[in-house]
């Protein structure tokens, strides 16, 4: 599912060369070589996100910016902006409108490619948003968007809904308020135990329908808290597995 056009904006043809093959698996990737090839590519065809270095010849990140942000068409696009982190610091921090993450260079991949994702899984729930046929309920698959990516991205976009995941028989939902995780059941279990479980399916079918709204709370920990303990205990599940006696072989 590549629905989220990003433009990646950088001078150095090696750097942009490297953003793009990062970034392809996850949303339909564009370049530009400079600023002003970026302001004729965003003026032609608008994408949904803008990941821009900050210093470039002729055009820099922060005046294709300010451009953009003059224009009614491209006010809302996002941004992402790579800079040296005193660029940051003192010329890039009171841009906030419109400014999804500062990302300072140099930069390992891994990292960029999963901040950039996040808000690309975000852009993508929304779009799934407004194409809906039902008003206010997005529908997709597991294999498409995560369990992972579409909590992060309900947490992002402070979302309230109710997140009903099926795998197989099994079915799960989990209400947020203000993207925060706030009561979840799978059959007879509640709470995070739910959640839990949920996160490990890599499979089966989501939807979230934001006309629901969270009617109890059996869950106190914020939803990027509900994350890092099921990817503990994930990890601790697997490192169990793999310790355990090769029986097949006895």
């Amino acid at each position: 599912m590549k629905d989220v056009k990003v433009l990646v904006v950088d001078d150095n043809p090696l750097v942009l060369d490297l953003i793009a093959k990062g970034l392809d698996p996850h949303c339909d990737v564009r370049t530009a070589a400079d600023g002003a090839d970026a302001l004729l590519k965003i003026v032609d065809d608008t994408p949904d996100l803008v990941m821009c270095d900050y210093r470039m010849p002729g055009l820099d990140g922060r005046q294709l910016y300010e451009k953009l942000r003059s224009r009614f068409a491209s006010r809302p696009i996002p941004f992402i902006f790579l800079s040296s982190r005193s660029d940051m610091d003192e010329k890039l921090r009171p841009m906030v409108d419109g400014v999804e993450e500062f990302i300072a260079k140099p930069f390992f991949l891994h990292e960029l490619v999963r901040r950039a994702k996040k808000v690309i899984d975000r852009l993508q729930l929304e779009k799934l948003q407004k194409s809906s046929a039902r008003p206010g309920v997005i529908q997709g698959r597991l294999e498409e968007m995560s369990m992972l990516d579409l909590m992060q991205s309900i947490e992002m976009g402070q979302k309230t809904c109710k997140l009903t995941v099926r795998n197989g028989k099994q079915t799960c939902e989990i209400y947020f308020a203000g993207g925060q995780c706030q009561d979840a059941q799978m059959g007879k279990e509640k709470g995070e135990p739910a959640v839990y479980e949920a996160v490990r399916w890599t499979a089966g079918e989501f939807e979230i329908d934001f006309n629901s709204s969270p009617s109890r709370t059996t869950i106190e920990r914020s939803t990027t808290g509900v994350l890092m303990e099921a990817m503990r205990l994930m990890d601790e599940s697997q490192e169990l597995a793999e310790g355990q006696p090769d029986t097949a072989k006895k």
